[in-house]
């Protein structure tokens, strides 16, 4: 048993696999650059595979890739020997992970490529090995030692996950993949939520609480009520010009009756635009002390207004 600290034994794991993640950057795989080329021309799915520790790896690799602009897939070696090889069509390519370059699971799935002229890429330690020799790419991980004293998969898989990261980087910057792009992919994910914009929650339509300036202030009661925001659009000529809030009402409480919307109504007032991000709407609003804010195209037409509730249902906090 170790006389160690744990954490004297956490550090020495996180500095050994430290040192590994600085050797590859500092001598990346000579083939990275045509890998990735080759990944970008694939027409059909990028397949991932790989056996135990490797085979972990390998799916959160596909899993990074698919939902960063890279249609991927992970295939699990046994099942694939068991007709799961038919995922794999002509039109894919092939990541195949081994540390040493013989995992025997892997036999059928390098077999199959070869017949139907699938483009492999391997992720080994042993270039040399039967992988190596057979793959079309070969990305060769550091000659690092692992975190443990036994052999167990640490430095290896740690290299391994970091180069998929790598991978699914470097395509999602050249397939041009934007934040909106990554909303598409993740509609329930907290980082979904901040990228949500204003027009994915606005209330359209009928819901709007809308009155022209000579509208009595009666009436506009009446719709402020009705819609339930407490404030009403003022809009003339298809385009906002003012809002009625509950503090312009108390500021004209005096004759109120007697008046029109136009006459009660602030004009100029804070808005935002349906492109905004909610994320940052709800800035506004809790900046300002607001609950309501209207949307506004670029025209000045009101299009919409969303509520300090409809952030928070949406996840935006």
């Amino acid at each position: 048993m170790s006389d160690r600290r744990p954490s004297d034994i956490a550090r020495t794991v996180l500095e050994t696999e430290t040192n590994a993640l600085s050797q590859m950057r500092e001598a990346l795989p000579d083939a990275f650059d045509d890998v990735i080329e080759l990944l970008l021309a694939t027409k059909g799915r990028v397949i991932v595979s790989g056996m135990g520790k490797s085979g972990h790896v390998a799916a959160k690799i596909a899993a990074t890739l698919a939902s960063t602009g890279t249609p991927a897939q992970y295939v699990h070696p046994g099942e694939a020997s068991h007709g799961d090889l038919g995922m794999v069509t002509a039109q894919d390519a092939m990541i195949l992970i081994s540390n040493s370059g013989e995992t025997r699971e892997l036999a059928d799935i390098i077999a199959h490529c070869a017949r139907f002229s699938v483009p492999v890429v391997a992720i080994t330690k042993k270039p040399r090995s039967t992988l190596g020799r057979q793959a079309d790419h070969v990305l060769t991980l550091p000659d690092a030692p692992e975190a443990c004293g036994i052999g167990a998969p640490t430095t290896s898989t740690t290299c391994t996950m970091a180069l998929g990261d790598a991978i699914a980087v470097a395509m999602m910057e050249l397939r041009g993949f934007e934040k909106e792009n990554f909303l598409a992919f993740h509609p329930g994910g907290t980082l979904g939520a901040q990228l949500l914009k204003v027009s994915a929650v606005m209330h359209t339509g009928e819901e709007l609480p809308v009155v022209t300036p000579d509208t009595t202030m009666g009436d506009t009661l009446l719709e402020m009520t009705a819609k339930g925001f407490g404030v009403a659009a003022v809009v003339a000529d298809n385009r906002l010009h003012g809002v009625i809030t509950d503090g312009d009402l108390r500021r004209n409480m005096d004759q109120l009756m007697t008046r029109s919307a136009g006459e009660v109504a602030t004009q100029n007032p804070m808005t935002t635009s349906p492109d905004t991000l909610l994320v940052e709407a709800l800035g506004v609003m809790n900046t300002n002390k607001r609950t309501v804010l209207l949307v506004v195209e670029d025209t000045g037409a009101l299009c919409g207004l969303v509520h300090i509730h409809d952030a928070l249902r949406a996840g935006v906090a």
